[in-house]
């Protein structure tokens, strides 16, 4: 009888263990989780099993397991301020992957649209900054849980915090390079309830949606760019110094991404460092004019800027997060961060663009005010 007893108990034990998989929970518990114990630690909170970061915020890699398409939904308590986030689809080497994540800087606003983030990670680094039109507002509380739900299909993701009947971001083009992968999560917060569904996307299409550039004729996509050099700090730029590309330089094409971004980082991989080191390319491209005219060209840039028009400097700017130059809006690369006229003669015209970098995403965004009796190639 004793024996039955213990077979029974062993085979209860099991049924409940492996229920919890099949349920798609899986526990906020040590076995099932890469981390360093000094900054986190596996607790009871509020009558559940969760992880707590310390020291300024866990890492937490959830072991043995691959996600490509489904819904993620956690809970996390926000204390501090910080960042608090998942990355999904992270690559074996953790240097690929798309990161969400909330802004908790309290008091927050709940019409504030930079509460919410997402941005994919390329070479180990967030590629934020070159991803201003992913953000979203959101209401957040504070030292009680929030519930976070991701839809993810294909190249789509919907994201819902708090309220799972009206989303709070749709991310119609997910930008990172991996298509499955691991899950993570990081920053200041308890985190609990993890429940994952794999192929659960609430039809929420695979394909890449809308982007909103993609039938606007009036960016410059077509670029040629140089491979990068170091450029330390206190080093300038102007017609007579070396450097200036000439016959001998080589190019090589690097065309514009959806949302009309010409993206150094994915070419390039990362350029911030702990010593502030800064790289430098150069950017060309040409436009026919039928006439000699001034056209506008506003362009979006990380992190600094000399433009020359046919051998000549046309234009210097500082977009420096955290610093006097940062532009709006708060250091990211938008159209909005600088504007100013070419004078372009009848023929063909180059645009030449120096771009230095040492902070996060490095890339342009570059739109004509208009293109009457213009060709750009």
């Amino acid at each position: 009888m004793k024996k039955v007893t213990i077979c029974i108990l062993a085979l209860l034990s099991f049924t409940l263990t492996f229920g919890q998989v099949a349920n798609n929970i899986i526990p906020m518990e040590p076995d099932r989780w890469d981390f360093d114990p000094e900054s986190v630690e596996f607790i009871t909170h509020r009558s559940v099993s969760a992880a707590r970061g310390l020291n300024g915020g866990a890492q937490l890699f959830l072991k043995d397991f691959t996600f490509e398409n489904g819904t993620i939904e956690f809970d996390a308590e926000l204390s501090e301020n910080g960042f608090v986030g998942i990355n999904f689809r992270m690559s074996e080497d953790r240097s690929l992957a798309e990161n969400f994540y909330l802004r908790a800087f309290w008091p927050i606003n709940p019409l504030s649209r930079t509460t919410l983030q997402y941005a994919t990670v390329v070479d180990s680094m967030s590629l934020w900054d070159l991803t201003d039109d992913y953000q979203a507002p959101a209401t957040l509380y504070q030292d009680r849980w929030n519930h976070v739900k991701l839809v993810v299909n294909g190249r789509q993701m919907m994201v819902y915090v708090n309220d799972l009947e009206t989303p709070a971001l749709h991310v119609p083009i997910l930008e990172g390079a991996t298509e499955s992968g691991s899950i993570s999560f990081g920053g200041n917060a308890i985190f609990a309830n993890l429940i994952v569904r794999p192929d659960v996307t609430e039809g929420l299409p695979a394909m890449a949606g809308y982007d909103p550039t993609a039938h606007d004729s009036y960016y410059l996509r077509d670029w040629l760019v140089t491979q990068p050099v170091d450029f330390p700090f206190g080093r300038d730029i102007n017609v007579l110094a070396p450097g200036i590309p000439d016959s001998t330089t080589q190019w090589t094409p690097l065309p514009a991404e959806h949302r009309a971004l010409v993206n150094l980082s994915r070419a390039f991989g990362m350029t911030m460092s702990p010593q502030g080191d800064r790289r430098l390319a150069w950017l060309k491209t040409t436009v026919s004019s039928e006439v000699d005219q001034r056209r506008r060209l506003d362009l979006g840039f990380s992190d600094e800027v000399w433009v020359f028009i046919n051998g000549q400097l046309l234009h210097t700017d500082k977009n420096y997060f955290g610093t006097p130059s940062m532009k709006e809006p708060r250091g990211r690369c938008t159209l909005a961060n600088t504007s100013f006229d070419l004078p372009l003669q009848e023929g063909e015209n180059e645009i030449l663009i120096g771009l230095a970098n040492s902070f996060f995403g490095w890339g342009i965004i570059a739109r004509l005010d208009n293109i009457v009796g213009l060709t750009a190639k």
